[in-house]
Order: C-alpha cells, then structure tokens, then sequence
C-alpha cells in the first residue's frame, strides 16, 4: 500500500524537532511499491528516511520523502549455534532488539533504545557499548531508486565500518533498504568491555541479554535526552580516530582522556573533549549541549538547522584548537 501526502510537516519525522515540511511525503509497505514509485520519481528531488533520528533539515525539502512501513519478522534458518532472521525495514529499531532478547537471540542487546528503524541500522551501521549492528548483519535487500531493480546486498559488500557503509558512500541516495537479514548468535557471546556494564548486570543477578539490555536502557535514560521532550539526534559528533602516535602525544598532555584502542587507530571521546573545552557550561537561547552528556546537542526550543549547525561550528573550532583534532557531525544535513 502507498500513501501520498502534499505539504506534509516533518515535525514527528525528525529527532532534532525541526518545523519543516516535506513537499510530497511517501509511505509504502512492500518492495513492490518502491518498484512502483521509482517510475514516478524522474529527477524529482527525494530522500529516503527512517525515524529520523540521525537528520538536520535545513529547510523545507523541496522534493519527496520516503518512508518505509514493510514489516514482518521471519526466520529463515535456526539450528543450535546461529538464527537468521529477515526482518522489515520499517520496523522500530529497539522494539525488534527487545523481540530478539525476548526469542533468546543473543547479540544486539547492547544496541538496545537507539531511536531508529531496522532499515536505518544497516545505512548507519548503529553501534554502542562495543558492538555494531554490521556485527551481526548477514546481507541488505533494497530496490533501487535508479531503475527500481532488487539487489541483494552481501556482509562484505556493505563495506561496514564506523558509522559507515557503502549505503553512505558509493551507494548513497541509490537505494532503498527492503529488508535486512541479521545472523544471531544461540550461544552467548556478550560483549562487556564499555563502562561497568558488567558490574550493573552483576547487581542485576548476573551476565545475560536481558540484564545486558536493562542496564543499557538505563544507562542511555540517565545520560540521553528523550527526544520527545528535547529535540536531539542523540550524538552528534562521531567519535575521532587518530593515529597510535598523536593519541600517545594526547595521552601525556591529558592522561585522563578515553582512548580506545581500534584496527585503523586509536579513537577518542568526542564527548570528553567537547566537555574540556567547556560547552556543558554554556548554550545560547535556542540550542545548548546536553548537561549529563557532552556530544549530545540539543534543541531548547524553536531552533533552525542553521542554529544549530553554527553552534556545531564552534564546537568543532574549539576543539580543533585544544586538542589539534578535527570532529565531525555524525548526523545527515539535509539542505
């Protein structure tokens, strides 16, 4: 089914709670109808969206919206070790994690309450306390918005890297994500290494999903904003990677700094430098740093895109030149 909306506010469609409209908004529930609206596309300007939690409109969006509604959650193999399972990418993201700890399929509670959808996972390549959704990802199903022809897009080929995919390079704006097929493991592999997520799960009763996924939730509910009530993409700054050499320099000049040690470099937080440099003290009428968590930018209400980004601005420019290291916004800017 295909719903089509004319002037249709964005309002509810981005985190950040930017009063913009769309042009033409629409939803669809099958590949099918994708293959039907890419004829109707032509060089009509569109955007593909999820829940919006990783966008900054500018302006109005002078083109169309798409929106993903397929749903459906199917097994597709399940023995002793491994599940796979296709799953809709119009699905809320953190409803299918707590339906995998729910079915004892164990791996992505770590990735538990990220604002999002299903589809949005495998684009963003959404990560937290140590694991990454391309972990688990087994392939990507789209249909592309050039020809409306259906690819199959293997683990490989996504290119999964930090907060990145080929479906943000090579492949971006090509594509809408149909489904997503995850590989879940049967036997635990929790992954513990970030915070004290061991000893929160410990006072719990002991180490499992459901433990790993309730400490996660309210981890993020102390330190994050609900951007139901304050207008955020949750991070937004990702996270530096730099060389073994200038994180030793970093290290001695300020030993308390967070690195963390990653096969391309080392990565810093993003988060302890934006609050060395001071912005959890300071924020203007309309746009602020949020108090309990210093990559999170937040809207105080009735802030623009430019706001927004100007702010961003000088965030970035101070740490530039405390730390002699470039950040970069995490989140889509949509002009």
């Amino acid at each position: 089914m295909i719903k089509h909306f004319s002037s249709y506010p964005l309002l509810q469609h981005n985190t950040f709670g930017i009063n913009v409209k769309a042009a033409h908004f629409v939803e669809f529930t099958s590949a099918d109808d994708v293959r039907d609206i890419v004829p109707r596309l032509g060089e009509i300007r569109h955007l593909v969206i999820g829940g919006g939690s990783n966008l900054l409109f500018m302006n109005d969006f002078d083109g169309v919206v798409l929106h993903s509604a397929i749903k459906g959650i199917e097994v597709l193999h399940e023995d002793e070790n491994y599940v796979k399972v296709r799953v809709g990418s119009g699905i809320n993201w953190d409803e299918f994690v707590a339906y995998t700890v729910e079915q004892g399929w164990q791996g992505l509670e770590n990735l538990s309450a990220i604002p999002g959808e299903v589809g949005a996972s495998a684009v963003q390549n959404v990560g937290a306390y140590g694991v990454e959704a391309g972990d688990f990802i087994e392939s990507v199903e789209t249909v592309s918005l050039i020809d409306g022809t259906a690819h199959l897009f293997t683990k490989k080929q996504c290119a999964f890297a930090y907060r990145n995919s080929i479906f943000k390079q090579s492949e971006k704006g090509k594509n809408v994500v149909t489904y997503v097929v995850y590989k879940l493991n049967r036997t635990p592999r929790y992954v513990l290494t970030y915070g004290n997520l061991r000893e929160q799960c410990e006072a719990m009763g002991g180490v499992n999903a459901a433990n790993i996924r309730a400490a996660v939730c309210a981890t993020r509910a102390n330190k994050l904003p609900d951007p139901a009530i304050i207008g955020s993409a949750v991070s937004f700054f990702m996270n530096p990677v730099v060389a073994a050499d200038k994180a030793a320099q970093l290290k001695e000049l300020y030993p308390s700094i967070p690195t963390y040690p990653t096969v391309t470099g080392v990565k810093l937080s993003v988060g302890w430098m934006i609050e060395q440099c001071g912005w959890k003290q300071r924020s203007n009428s309309t746009v602020g740093v949020y108090p309990k968590q210093a990559l999170v930018v937040v809207n105080l209400g009735g802030a623009t895109g430019e706001d927004i980004m100007q702010y961003a601005a000088m965030i970035q420019k101070s740490v530039a030149e405390k730390f002699g290291v470039s950040i970069f916004p995490e989140v889509n800017v949509i002009e």
